[in-house]
């Protein structure tokens, strides 16, 4: 039997200013995201659906939740073989779109890791391929039903 694991989350809506969801414009899209024993995160939707630009949206989360993903796999494999990464930064990019006819749904077509590893110990091409594995073992990029594409680079310390 495979293991499993579970997680929680709380999400609490905080964008009610006094007259609930009277209107489209009546309300505020922000809210806070908890999960025991965790700092909340503030939360809210993205600026082209009236949210607030200063908080995190369920897009960015996504997109970061790939880059986490892949960046701890790639971490984890880099350690079992070897391979000495002194800096890893990833600026990840996603492309979502609406559906046409203003139906209001729609969704992501696309995500493309970039992370930047500079490596102070292992064979570089060895670090470079060693994504390739860290794509394939990435439980957040295993659940998804649009590409991710990692283009790394890599660089020698010193």
């Amino acid at each position: 039997m495979a293991k499993e694991h579970r997680y929680e989350a709380t999400v609490t809506w905080t964008g009610n200013q006094g007259t609930g969801t009277s209107g489209y414009k009546a309300y505020g899209r922000d809210h806070e995201i908890t999960a025991p024993g965790k700092p909340p995160i503030p939360g809210s939707s993205d600026p082209a659906f009236r949210g607030d630009p200063a908080r995190y949206n369920p897009e960015d989360m996504l997109v970061a939740s790939l880059s986490a993903c892949h960046m701890l796999w790639y971490l984890h494999l880099c350690s079992r073989d070897g391979i000495r990464v002194t800096a890893y930064d990833d600026r990840a990019t996603g492309v979502m779109a609406e559906d046409a006819g203003g139906s209001g749904g729609g969704r992501f077509t696309s995500v493309t890791l970039s992370p930047q590893v500079t490596i102070a110990a292992g064979d570089p091409d060895h670090a470079r391929a060693l994504h390739a594995e860290a794509h394939r073992l990435c439980f957040i990029a295993n659940s998804v039903n649009f590409p991710v594409e990692v283009r790394p680079r890599i660089t020698l310390a010193g």
